[in-house]
C-alpha cells in the first residue's frame, strides 16, 4: 500500500515506518522538525529511515492547508497513520496556541486530505490523556471522557469528535488510538525513561511528581506498533448493534472506532525508576514534588476491545524493554548519559 505517515521523525512514527517498509509498503513521511525537542534526535530516526526502499520524506507542517491539500492530491494514499501532534501535558500550559495549531488546525487539514482523496482508512493518535479526570480503572473506551484536565487532552478528545463527523458526513473510515506512555529505543527525550535514565547515568536528581504516587501504563515500541499495523489493515466498519439510544462512545453507526492500545499492566512509578536504575547500574537521587497541573496519579487501559479486534497482546515485559532501551541510550548518548 501507499501510505502517508505524519510525525515521521517522532518517535512512534519513525518505528510504524520502519515497520511498514519492511514488509513492502511505500511510505512517505511527513514531519515539520519543529524545536519542542533535539532536532538532531529527529534527523538521527530519519536517517534510520532513509536507506530503506520505499521511502520519502517531506519536511512540511500538517497545519499548513495549501500544502497538505497538494500532498494529498499529488499522491493520492491509500491509507494514513497521524501521528503529528504537539504533544506533551506541561508544555500545554506555557504554549497553548501550538496545540490548536497542530491538533486542531493540522488535523482538520488531515481530515479534509482523506475526504476528497478517497483514503481508504485513518488511523490517528488519541491519548489515554483524554480520561482527564476519570477514576475508575482500567479506562475503557466505552467510558464518557467530557472531563479534560490539560488542554492537550482536550484537543485529542476534539480529534475523537472531528474524525467522526467525518465518518458520519462522508463515510470516512477513522479509527482513533488512545495511546498508553510509550517508551523505548529512539523515545522522546522529555519523557520520563529519557529524564530519569539521562540523570542517575549522570549522578544528577531526577524529579519525582506527587511524591512518587503515580501509576503509568508504560508500553514497550515494539507493543505499540504491532498494534497500529494490525489496525491499519483492518479498515474501521459501523457497528451494527449501534444503539442511538444508548450511545456506546467507543463505537457509531458511522465507519469509526476508538480503542486502547496499553500494556493492561500499570506500574508504580518507584518500580518503574527501580527497574531503570538496575538497568542503569547506579541509583537515582530523588527530588520528590507535589502533583503537577494537568497531570493524572494513574492510567491503565483496557484492552480487550483491541484484542477482539485485531489480537493485539503485549509481550514486552518492562524489565526486558527497559533494559533494551538503556542499552540504546547508552549507545545514542554514552555511557554517562551526555551526548
Amino acid at each position: 500500500m501507499k501510505i502517508l505517515i505524519t510525525g515521521a521523525a517522532g518517535f512512534i512514527g519513525m518505528h510504524a515506518a520502519k515497520r511498514l517498509l519492511e514488509r513492502g509498503d511505500e511510505v512517505v513521511g511527513v514531519d515539520n522538525l519543529n524545536d519542542y525537542y533535539d532536532v538532531k534526535l529527529k534527523q538521527d530516526r530519519l536517517a534510520q529511515l532513509a536507506p530503506l526502499a520505499g521511502f520519502r520524506f517531506v519536511q512540511m507542517d500538517i497545519a499548513d492547508r495549501a500544502a497538505m491539500a497538494d500532498l494529498f492530491a499529488r499522491e493520492r494514499f491509500q491509507r494514513v497513520i497521524n501521528l503529528a501532534a504537539q504533544p506533551g501535558v506541561r508544555y500545554s500550559l506555557k504554549n497553548p496556541h501550538a496545540y490548536i495549531d497542530s491538533n486542531v488546525v493540522g488535523f482538520t487539514n488531515i481530515l479534509e486530505g482523506c475526504r476528497h482523496n478517497q483514503v481508504e482508512h485513518l488511523v490517528y493518535a488519541s491519548s489515554s490523556s483524554v480520561y482527564g479526570a476519570n477514576t475508575r480503572m482500567p479506562f475503557s473506551v466505552h467510558q464518557n471522557v467530557d472531563h479534560p484536565v490539560s488542554l492537550y487532552a482536550a484537543t485529542k478528545k476534539a480529534n475523537e469528535l472531528m474524525a467522526h463527523t467525518y465518518s458520519h458526513l462522508y463515510g470516512l473510515p477513522a479509527t482513533g488510538l488512545r495511546f498508553f506512555t510509550v517508551y523505548g529505543p529512539w523515545g522522546r527525550p522529555d519523557m520520563s525513561p529519557s529524564l530519569f535514565a539521562g540523570a542517575i547515568l549522570r549522578g544528577e536528581p531526577i524529579d519525582v511528581f506527587n511524591q512518587g504516587r503515580m501509576q503509568r501504563d508504560f508500553t514497550y515500541i515494539d507493543d505499540i506498533v504491532e498494534g497500529v499495523v494490525r489496525v491499519l489493515d483492518r479498515t474501521a466498519q459501523a457497528d451494527p448493534a449501534f444503539d442511538t439510544a444508548n450511545p456506546d462512545p467507543g463505537t457509531s453507526y458511522a465507519p469509526y472506532r476508538l480503542y486502547n492500545i496499553g500494556n493492561h499492566e500499570p506500574v508504580e512509578l518507584m518500580t518503574f525508576i527501580e527497574t531503570v536504575e538496575a538497568a542503569c547500574g547506579k541509583k537515582a537521587v530523588k527530588n520528590l514534588l507535589p502533583m503537577q497541573p494537568g497531570d493524572v496519579v494513574a492510567t491503565y487501559a483496557e484492552v480487550e476491545d483491541l484484542r477482539q479486534a485485531v489480537g493485539f497482546e503485549p509481550r514486552t515485559p518492562l524489565q526486558e524493554g527497559i533494559a533494551r532501551f538503556v542499552a540504546w541510550y547508552k549507545s545514542y548518548y554514552g555511557e554517562q548519559g551526555r551526548a
